[in-house]
């Protein structure tokens, strides 16, 4: 096979050339693609030239030592031809190297650096310290002066590098430099540098940052909006970070506290920050090294800046860091005690009175008079006499519903990474935990009694006795037990509805939707198309808004639009620890100048085999997996879709309408199955029982004046008896502040909104739905 990719490189055609059918370049072995690379730069005519290079950015290329005396020589000879030279794919070489460096490589190595310096082509600086240093100490030192970057804790990480030999330098050039035709960075390159001398650096560059931003505050440094920091000291202190992210630092969740902090916030009333760069390039680190305390502090450092549009960033980059804590277990579920007994309260005497910090399924802050008599807010006296402390224990609030959040949205996002524990820790660090007690026990969870085979249990209260799902004990497991989180689409149905059962009649709120969770099967259409699902496809959706949503669930993506290449993509989202990749189709259509929709199409699977992801049958992937991404989908497709916009049933285009009422009145989607068993279990509980029944896809409501169908996917309402359309405007008030919901959702307090407002018609006094029930009443 390499043969004949070797062949069709050199065959002597045009450069724009194709052949008939490439060679499969997946059989190729690594070093044997080191080598058709080698061919790919040197003939440039040759029709698998990008094949190749693409090829090369999916593997981990190996180079047999005659391949990295020859790349070099082929940059050289590229040097009149391209101008340039891609000294990244160089460095990396030295790293991928299967055997001792040539001798003689120093004269090409030295040729390019002077090349590329004296063109002042200098942006890959570690990749050009490395190729400098493969030419001897002398050319060394004096590309380190050339390259010498801004800043003193930038100057101070080139004078460390200097001190390291050719390999070292290598290795950082990897986690720093990479160009267009760079393989993928080496597995475990972070961890390789972190263990290096590089880690007591880190710890280095860090604390001068937090001193520096702490003289900024202090008044000792001007201030000046977003210059604390030069764009080489950001960089360098975005490695610093995630070297000792990587390590998880004892000494990291202090410093990051306080330097969060200074870099948050001006030191004036100005909506601006000493550094915006920064903060984001901490947070960029938390999304390779995430820890809990890191995406506490980043969420806390959410709500204190007061520049606008930092807020909606950080909680993109929040999503990242979530769902990458939840692979990385050995730290995602560490949460510290601050104070609180075991009961989740916090006492604190302040001037004769009492603070009492709660947790329960909210986190609340109440105040006590002598007696314990409870008040209704900050006594006036500790207002006045113990400001400071009060603003402390708001501040801890924030940060424990911070926690709160953190956890929550780990455990799950680490649904399809399915990792067990042993039941002892799982008892000691979470179960009994303080904050994380209460979290831990409105959850359900697996015990495997015995090989293969796992029962489902509910802690109780606080660290109380695990019940099944008709509320009887269960004995305790042993300390090696493994334990894991629930999820129904390993349970049967009737298991599922036992569960939904329970936690209604003891209206459990749980902190997301686990047992009211949708779950999505592969169908027999699935089956028949094999590679792909249209499930939920050809859709009308909201393009910004879908994009957003995107975002906002960790799908990765790019912004479409009315310009070259904007008009498909595919958004893709990563699950079960990197090992599958799901992928969204939709093109962008835009109806009009100020009406940007898109159409949905396909969903497809990749599976990472050796490095490099490969198209899965769906019935290969795990059924969690489909599941998950599915329910994603579901999400976006029925948030953005317009079906669910009140305003379109008589708006748009004939198709545009068509579209409206088929989806908006159509089959349930899983999500609305879901909604539905929901109300199977509220419904009764509630003053208008007597006026409603589920009927199929719809609420049925009957009123004094007329009797209404609201459907349980899109929320529209129909009226009978002739089916007329009733446009009602959602309101901002929420049923579930009067009502148990098992669960958050929208939509579900949407619908028993409409269904209060509408049983009582008669009351109604709003004159725009008013006109509309009585036409035809």
């Amino acid at each position: 096979m390499a043969a004949a990719a070797f062949a069709e490189l050199t065959a002597p055609r045009g450069q724009n050339a194709v052949p008939a059918q490439w060679p499969d370049l997946s059989q190729v072995s690594d070093e044997e693609l080191g080598v058709l690379l080698l061919t790919a730069y040197a003939n440039t005519a040759g029709s698998l030239r990008f094949a190749v290079q693409h090829a090369v950015e999916t593997r981990q290329v190996r180079y047999s030592p005659d391949s990295c005396r020859r790349l070099l020589a082929v940059l050289v000879d590229g040097l009149a031809r391209r101008d340039a030279a891609d000294l990244p794919l160089a460095a990396g070489a030295l790293l991928r190297c299967t055997g001792a460096w040539p001798d003689d490589l120093a004269g090409p190595a030295e040729t390019l650096v002077r090349f590329m310096v004296g063109k002042g082509r200098i942006e890959h600086r570690r990749a050009l310290l490395a190729v400098a240093a493969v030419a001897g100490q002398r050319v060394r030192r004096k590309i380190g002066r050339a390259i010498a970057p801004n800043g003193r804790i930038a100057q101070d990480e080139l004078e460390l590098a200097l001190t390291w030999d050719t390999a070292g330098i290598a290795l950082m050039a990897e986690v720093t430099d990479r160009s267009y035709g760079s393989p993928p960075m080496l597995p475990e390159a972070w961890q390789r540098l972190a263990a290096t001398d590089y880690a007591g650096f880190a710890r280095r560059a860090l604390e001068a940052a937090d001193a520096r931003l702490a003289a900024i505050q202090a008044g000792e440094i001007r201030y000046v909006a977003d210059k604390a920091f030069t764009a080489d000291e950001v960089r360098t202190l975005e490695r610093a970070a995630r070297v000792a992210l990587a390590r998880d630092e004892t000494w990291l969740p202090a410093l990051l506290d306080r330097l969060l902090r200074g870099v948050a916030v001006a030191p004036t009333k100005a909506k601006t920050l000493p550094s915006q760069a920064l903060l984001y390039a901490v947070a960029r680190a938390a999304q390779d090294f995430p820890t809990p305390e890191a995406a506490t502090l980043l969420r806390t450092v959410r709500g204190i800046t007061r520049h606008a549009g930092v807020p909606k960033q950080l909680d993109r980059m929040l999503k990242k860091i979530e769902a990458a804590l939840a692979d990385r277990t050995e730290v995602a579920l560490r949460l510290p005690g601050l104070g609180f007994g075991r009961d989740g309260v916090l006492r604190t005497p302040v001037g004769g009175h009492e603070a009492v910090i709660t947790v329960t399924d909210e986190v609340e802050l109440e105040w006590r008079g002598p007696g314990g008599k409870p008040l209704r807010s900050v006594p006036a006296a500790v207002r006045r006499d113990h400001g400071a402390t009060v603003t402390e224990l708001r501040d801890l609030v924030k940060r424990v519903r911070a926690h709160l959040t953190t956890l929550g949205r780990a455990l799950e996002a680490g649904f399809t990474v399915e990792r067990a524990q042993p039941y002892g820790r799982w008892r000691d660090e979470l179960l009994t935990h303080p904050i994380a007690g209460t979290v831990v026990s409105r959850l359900l969870w697996e015990i495997e009694v015995s090989p293969g085979d796992w029962r489902a249990v509910l802690p109780g209260a606080a660290g109380g006795v695990l019940q099944d799902s008709a509320g009887r004990p269960v004995p305790p497991a042993g300390d090696d037990t493994a334990v894991r989180l629930w999820h129904p689409i390993r349970s049967q149905p009737g298991e599922v509805r036992a569960w939904r059962d329970l936690l209604a009649e003891r209206q459990v709120r749980q902190p997301f939707k686990q047992a009211f969770r949708e779950i999505y099967l592969l169908t027999p259409a699935e089956a028949e198309t094999r590679t792909y699902s249209n499930r939920f496809a050809a859709h009308i959706v909201h393009y910004r808004q879908l994009y957003a949503l995107l975002k906002g669930r960790g799908w990765t993506t790019e912004l479409l639009g009315p310009w070259d290449g904007g008009a498909e993509g595919d958004a893709k989202r990563t699950l079960a620890a990197g090992e599958w990749r799901a992928s969204f189709f939709h093109e962008y259509a835009e109806w009009a100048e100020d009406l940007e929709l898109a159409a949905t199409d396909q969903v497809r699977f990749d599976h990472r085999e050796d490095g490099v992801w490969r198209a899965a049958p769906l019935a290969d992937v795990p059924a969690i997996v489909f599941s998950e991404a599915m329910r994603d989908v579901d999400l976006f497709v029925g948030v953005t879709s317009l079906a669910a916009d009140t305003e379109w049933a008589d708006h748009g285009e004939d198709r545009l309408r068509a579209y409206w009422h088929r989806a908006g009145f159509g089959e349930l989607t899983a999500s609305a199955e879901v909604r539905r068993d929901a109300l199977a279990r509220i419904i009764p509980r509630t003053k208008i029982a007597d006026r409603c029944s589920l009927d199929g896809r719809h609420l049925v409501v009957r009123g004094e004046l007329r009797t209404y169908k609201i459907h349980l996917g899109s929320a529209n309402i129909l009226m009978e008896p002739d089916d007329s359309y009733l446009c009602v405007v959602p309101s901002r008030r929420k049923p579930g502040d009067k009502v148990f919901l098992p669960f958050e959702d929208e939509r579900l307090a949407l619908i028993l909104s409409k269904a209060f407002l509408l049983a009582a018609d008669s009351e109604i006094t709003d004159e725009s739905i008013l006109v509309q029930i009585k036409r035809g009443g």
